[in-house]
């Protein structure tokens, strides 16, 4: 095995330990690092997890190293940091304000992405489209969520859980949501792609970090008309 090989591997491994980082600042939310609270080290972290999650995917095309085991460590890196670390901080987040044990209700968020990525593994038809939500994209929710509590308040342990809940369902549905890859830059090709990239700016300007959220929502609303449209 060539030390080329080894590199998008040794990138991916990168999105594992930060996922196992932003686990341990989950469990501190409340506290304070160099001026920051556990729970920003916990955004930051999963964010450097998602760079990383897309840094190993260009850097296998760019040096030709695709791999099985690199398919499979990607998955399991994604599960840590996309489902366990974002679980981990919607039940600490949740505690902050509530000490009902339903907030350990979050732990559906990884047994749907466990699903949701094993599905996604032996699915050849899942390159240019979907099924169901992208883990990294139910993370960039769950983030948005928690910055939503923390601009405009909590809305209660179970309002939260049905949220929490709705959105991990929807990483185990059958509806068809495309890629945001980037072929290339026409915009023809591109439309939805940009819009949502659009629409995430001016979310995010208008509601802060609670505006990933509502990008995540308006990527499933045009997905499913997508998919109304294709059975018409």
């Amino acid at each position: 095995m060539s030390i080329k090989s080894l590199i998008p591997n040794a990138v991916t491994s990168l999105n594992l330990l930060s996922g196992c980082v932003a686990i341990i600042f989950a469990w501190h939310a409340g506290e304070q690092y160099c001026g920051l609270s556990g729970q920003v080290w916990a955004y930051i972290m999963i964010g450097a997890a998602a760079l990383f999650d897309f840094c190993d995917g260009a850097t296998a095309r760019l040096l030709h190293a695709y791999s099985e085991i690199g398919k499979q460590l990607d998955s399991l890196s994604d599960l840590v940091s996309f489902g366990v670390a974002p679980a981990m901080l919607m039940i600490n987040v949740m505690q902050l304000y509530s000490d009902s044990p339903l907030a350990y209700g979050a732990l559906i968020v990884p047994l749907c992405g466990a699903l949701r990525l094993a599905k996604f593994n032996i699915d050849e038809s899942q390159t240019t489209e979907f099924r169901g939500l992208p883990i990294p994209a139910n993370a960039l929710f769950l983030i948005g969520f928690c910055g939503w509590i923390s601009r405009y308040g909590y809305p209660g342990t179970i309002p939260s859980l049905i949220i929490i809940v709705l959105i991990s369902l929807s990483m185990v549905c059958n509806l068809r949501m495309f890629s945001l890859k980037f072929q290339n830059f026409s915009f023809t090709d591109n439309f939805r792609r940009y819009v949502i990239i659009l629409a995430a700016i001016a979310f995010i300007i208008g509601f802060g970090l609670a505006g990933l959220a509502w990008a995540v929502v308006l990527y499933l609303m045009l997905s499913a008309a997508d998919s109304l449209r294709s059975k018409r």
